[in-house]
């Protein structure tokens, strides 16, 4: 989108990170970060959530070749479950920005919440909206893991996570009063919540 911006020193190797998956009930958290170059544009580049499946899809191909370097990071429910999703999220992009093969100078974060990181670093507010890095960021974090709850959903249609990618939809939390968790719930936040929920069958 012609709104978005690099960040304010066009001499630094800048990073964006964002994640996808926080608010889900089941499955992993899902880190990227990414060096665009800087005279990187694409007409469909924007947040992950105002973007179509064929968009990002079109977009994801396009950052895994022309990024300087990208990297994706997957935080495991069981660790979730652990540390917090929370922490767990800014563990994934900490993990990520320190995994691209260039060391970026600086790292754009989507949030407002950070932790103690060797990089400098700011975080953004929307920043999805608002900075091409963390935009492409947010493109490679949602496509992995909807494809790896895609491949989930085969073991276990009964969620039917193709579909909702395991966020807490109505239909989702029906199934869940149905057939009960699976492995691959976030037990830590789930458990304490899920006498909470109202549905009438």
């Amino acid at each position: 989108m012609g709104n978005l911006l690099s960040f304010f020193n066009e001499n630094l190797i800048e990073a964006g990170c964002d994640e996808a998956g926080r608010g889900c009930l089941a499955g992993p958290v899902v880190a990227a970060a990414v060096i665009l170059p800087k005279d990187f544009h694409h007409k469909l580049l924007d947040d992950s959530k105002k973007t179509t499946e064929k968009s990002r899809a079109i977009l994801r191909e396009i950052i895994e070749k022309e990024a300087i370097s990208w990297n994706v990071q997957f935080i495991s429910h069981a660790l979730i479950d652990e540390i917090n999703i929370l922490n767990a999220s800014i563990y994934g992009m900490q993990q990520a920005a320190l995994n691209l093969h260039i060391r970026p100078e600086f790292v754009l974060i989507d949030g407002n919440s950070f932790h103690k990181f060797e990089i400098p670093h700011q975080t953004f507010i929307k920043g999805d909206g608002r900075f091409k890095s963390i935009a492409a960021a947010s493109i490679l974090a949602k496509t992995h893991r909807d494809e790896f709850m895609d491949k989930l959903a085969v073991d276990f249609p009964q969620y039917n996570w193709k579909r909702n990618k395991a966020y807490a939809t109505l239909e989702h939390r029906i199934a869940i009063k149905k057939y009960g968790l699976c492995e691959f719930h976030r037990k830590s936040f789930h458990l304490k919540n899920l006498n909470q929920l109202e549905i009438e069958f």
